[in-house]
């Protein structure tokens, strides 16, 4: 790599954010950061804009503006605050890559800009694909823009797909590691609390997505992801839980052969591939040895327990609008388990009632996906109600 790509990290104080800057500071040759942006951890913020020196900070909330203005502009770093501050910041024209680190649907409209300025983007944001697959995609097109893929298992695909761009995929395993609660009944999940659930056996995430995988719908929304990353069609993609979380995803191809990654799960492998590719940058991560893990082991997810994965598969094949629902229904639903407000099977069953009440839309706009977003949250929040 000649010359150090300029880097946008769009939610940097969070578990992806943290990790993208030790990526860079352990080659500060390769990466600078340009901007870095925050919604409400201003002293973390300081703290990564003082080490990294940015071109400019974003923080959402406008309540901490005056904080990180204080302590940033006597640095010469710019500083914005809002939501429109963090969707327009990614146009700079310093920027080269804009990594979407933010949690949801908030990384929707930053995301478009960022393609509309024909930056090159890191996807960490999997709700981005969720919530406007075909417009993104599309968008990535007209504009010459490469979206590659940060999740593991999207990494995963995207690693193994390397020299197979003109080969067709038969189809894609992604794996699960099952969360916390794989194996259970619905029985035992009726009374589990919201710190059991934050307990994962494998990774360490932010608070959300941790949720969402004990819930399966972490994965639910990587299926809908792998379908307009890869431009592949529903059936084509399988889901096997694999416990220890060693094989990141398989791609299968025409002839039969299956191609996978391994590796320790370290989000910083995937998140260092999508800014160095097409490199391979030397990392001192720690190495995975085949004799710690001698048994490997796959079964396949349980639909009825955990609806989550069932009901993405079904909105992902009713199309439209439906996953755009599907993530604002669960976005609201995941708040109110973290708040007590809703059992953890309860999750479920406010998605799947607002997927029948929210208006269906078969060929959205972007403006029709924003409106559905608000409507379905609207929904959502009006059933909790009904059950507090």
């Amino acid at each position: 790599m000649k010359e150090a790509k300029r880097v946008a990290i769009l939610g940097s104080t969070g578990s992806i954010g943290t990790q993208t800057l030790e990526v860079i500071r352990q080659h500060p040759e390769d990466f600078v950061v340009e901007v870095l942006t925050a919604q409400n951890n201003c002293d973390l913020l300081i703290t990564q804009a003082l080490e990294f020196m940015p071109n400019a900070v974003v923080i959402g909330n406008e309540l901490n503006y005056q904080k990180v203005k204080e302590a940033l502009l006597p640095h010469d770093i710019k500083v914005f605050a809002g939501q429109k501050a963090i969707a327009q910041v990614v146009e700079m024209e310093t920027i080269d890559v804009v990594l979407t680190a933010l949690v949801g649907y908030s990384g929707l409209i930053p995301t478009v800009n960022a393609i509309k300025a024909g930056k090159q983007i890191a996807l960490a944001n999997k709700e981005t694909l969720v919530v406007a697959g075909e417009i993104i995609t599309q968008l990535a097109k007209e504009n010459g823009v490469n979206i590659y893929p940060v999740d593991s298992e999207h990494s995963a695909i995207f690693q193994c797909l390397v020299g197979e761009f003109h080969n067709p995929i038969e189809k894609i395993i992604l794996t699960a590691s099952g969360g916390p609660f794989r194996g259970k009944d619905r029985a035992f999940l009726e009374t589990v609390t919201k710190a059991q659930a934050l307990k994962h056996p494998n990774w360490d995430m932010g608070a959300k997505i941790t949720i969402d995988s004990a819930s399966l719908m972490n994965k639910g929304l990587e299926v809908i992801e792998a379908k307009w990353l890869f431009g592949i069609q529903t059936e084509q993609i399988e889901v096997v839980v694999h416990p220890q979380s060693i094989v990141h995803s398989l791609v299968q191809f025409e002839d039969g052969s299956i191609k996978a990654q391994l590796g320790l799960p370290d989000m910083r492998i995937p998140i260092q591939f999508a800014l160095s590719f097409p490199h391979r940058l030397k990392s001192d991560f720690e190495r995975f040895d085949f004799l710690k893990y001698p048994n490997l082991t796959f079964e396949q997810p349980d639909l009825k327990t955990f609806r989550n994965l069932q009901l993405a598969f079904d909105a992902l094949a009713k199309g439209g609008n439906a996953p755009c629902i599907l993530n604002a229904a669960n976005e609201i639903a995941v708040a109110a388990f973290l708040q007590d407000e809703v059992g953890f099977l309860e999750m479920s069953d406010l998605i799947a009632e607002t997927l029948e009440k929210a208006h269906f839309i078969a060929h959205p706009s972007l403006e029709d996906y924003v409106n559905t977003d608000k409507q379905a949250r609207e929904i959502t929040e009006k059933l909790i109600k009904r059950k507090v």
